[in-house]
This record gives structure tokens, sequence and C-alpha cells, in this order.
């Protein structure tokens, strides 16, 4: 009898968890921000309110409770994204246009050093707190990701993937780092120590996966895919979940003590946001709408916010010739917001 109560009770703690999880609600506010250049990924502060954001040819450096612009990194050409290393108050931003890292002053924003990349074709890039190092992947002809000493700038190690485009990057925080192959379906697995591939993740119902995060209490991959993420449990090497979420998908936001996982859908102008009930067992929440473009994010684990950022481009010129894809160009910027959610 009394084995049969603590399971009664354990079942309503459980329920109880579940629904509070479920009822909470969301609130979406922009800013206009202005400024020239597109964008691809952008940066929260863990709790200092600032959001650096890329924007082409500079990273502008935003207060998220505001919209006021804080600061401006210029000659960043074709930047990508950027990763902060709060232990050194050094920031690094990955420009494809001169194959460079741009290393800087967290706090005076001052550019410290521009290093070169051999390899080419810089797109993500990541802190690893377990190996110390600054971790960037790279659009080159073989697919490559760097590592970089964080305080120095100084590059540490090269590793070699199976896939000329790998998207973004997590670590388990035990030594392991996880790379999207966008083109494969898979993830690359490195050791993040000596930066050498040690194997390869499937990712079955998952197409052309792009943001990724690691849940480190439940030791799961989340990797985002259009129409479709999948959660990955890298001991057994499969796929324990499915996540439905909207089309466009680049980047993934994960925020480990709210255990919420959000994920941007570009052409569909949503957010899926989606409670991890355990390991393998999640829940769709919530589906907010950002903007149309909107496919990129990055959550503040402190104070629990989410931001994202997307301009807005007016009519190409009617004799703008026509992409590799048959499309029209976009047409010039004329405006730009931060997105931010809150709950």
């Amino acid at each position: 009898m009394k084995l049969i109560l603590m399971m009664l009770v354990t079942l309503f703690i459980g329920s109880c968890i579940c629904s509070i999880s479920q009822a909470q609600t969301f609130t979406v506010q922009k800013y206009s921000i202005g400024g020239e250049g597109g964008t691809d990924y952008l940066t929260a502060e863990p709790g200092t309110g600032r959001v650096f954001v890329s924007r082409g040819s500079h990273v502008m450096v935003l207060d998220g409770n505001t919209g006021k612009i804080l600061g401006d990194i210029k000659e960043t050409p074709n930047n990508h994204g950027i990763a902060l290393a709060a232990k050194y108050n050094h920031g690094f931003i990955t420009n494809r246009g001169d194959s460079t890292v741009t290393m800087f002053d967290l706090t005076t924003l001052a550019v410290i050093k521009k290093i070169k990349i051999p390899a080419g074709g810089q797109d993500g890039i990541m802190y690893d707190d377990f190996s110390d190092r600054i971790i960037l992947t790279n659009h080159s002809s073989t697919g490559t990701a760097t590592a970089i000493e964080p305080n120095t700038g100084v590059i540490t190690g090269e590793a070699q993937l199976e896939d000329n485009s790998p998207e973004g990057a997590a670590s388990d925080g035990k030594g392991k780092l996880f790379v999207n192959l966008e083109r494969k379906n898979k993830i690359q697995v490195i050791d993040s120590k000596t930066m050498k591939v040690t194997g390869l993740l499937p990712l079955d119902a998952c197409e052309g996966p792009t943001g990724i995060a690691y849940d480190r209490s439940s030791d799961r991959i989340f990797s985002g895919c259009s129409k479709m993420s999948a959660v990955v449990d890298p001991v057994a090497g499969k796929v324990v979940a499915t996540i439905p979420n909207g089309e466009g998908v680049d980047a993934l936001g994960w925020d480990p003590s709210e255990k919420l996982l959000y994920i941007p859908a570009g052409r569909d102008s949503t957010v899926t946001i989606v409670h991890e009930d355990s390991p393998d067992r999640y829940s769709v929440i919530a589906s907010v709408t950002t903007m149309t473009g909107a496919k990129t994010i990055s959550v503040d684990p402190v104070n629990h916010v989410a931001y994202l950022f997307q301009p807005q481009y007016g009519a190409p010129s009617p004799d703008a010739p026509l992409d590799r894809n048959g499309r029209k160009p976009r047409g010039p910027v004329t405006g730009a917001f931060l997105i931010v959610i809150k709950h």
C-alpha cells in the first residue's frame, strides 16, 4: 500500500510539472534598429542584456531590454557568427569575406587582432568551456572545424570533416563536440582536446540539419531541421524523438534551467517553443509569430529571454539579374528589427 501511494504521489508531481510548463505564456516585442546590412547569427551575452548581431560588414551591439545601440564593431566583411569568452573578456567574429576571425575586447569593443584562418569559409562559432577553446565551423573545400585559444587568439587545432557544409556545433562539456553536417544529414563527433573526428551519428527524418544544442543534464543533442527536428541520444547513437516545427531553421536556442528549446523558422515567421518533459519526451507548448526570414536565435540562459534579429527588404530592381537558383535578389534594406521573446 505504501509503495502504491508513493507511485501515485510521483505521478501527481510529474503531471503538475508538465502542466506548469505548458501553462507558460510568451510575449513578443520588436524594436526598430535600422542600420545597414543583412544578418546571420546573433549572440546574447548571459546576464547582461547585451546582444551581438551580425550585419554583413559590421557587428552591432544592442541593449536587449530597450533596443538601444550600444556599439558597433566595423570591418568584419561577410561576417556570420559571434562567440564570447567571458573568462578572458574576449569576443570573436567569423569573417568569410577575408577568411579571418576578429578578436575584440568585450568591455571596450576595440579590435585586438585579426586571426587568419587558412581553411576559409568561416560560418558558425562557439566557445567550448571543456577544452577552453573557441570552435569555428568552416564551409571550406572539405569542411573543417578550427580551434582557437581564446586568450591569445592562436590556432591550436583543426578537424577535417566529412561534409563541406558543416553548420552549428555544440559541446557535451565532457570532451566531445557535435557538428551538424547539412548535406549528409548526420552529426559529426569530434574529440575537443585532440580535434580528431571520432564518429558519425544518424539523423533519421531530419533533412538539412543546421541549428544544434546540447542538454548536458540528460545527454541529448537537439538538431534543428526544416519541418521536423530531431533529438539524439549520443550514447545509443540514435534518434529518440522528433519535434514538428516550421520551415527555414538555421539555429536553435536552448534554456537549460527552464528546459525550453526554441526553434525559429524563417519561412514561416514562427518560433516553435518546446518543453523537455523527459530525455525522450518533448511537448510543443507554444508557437509565436516573429518576422519573415527570422531563422537564427540566441537565448540568454540567465535572464531567460530569447532574441532574433531580422532586416526588412524592399523590392529588388526590375532589371536585377537572377541568382544561381533562378530567383530575384533581395532589394535594399528598409528596416531592421530586434525581436525579443519573454515568458
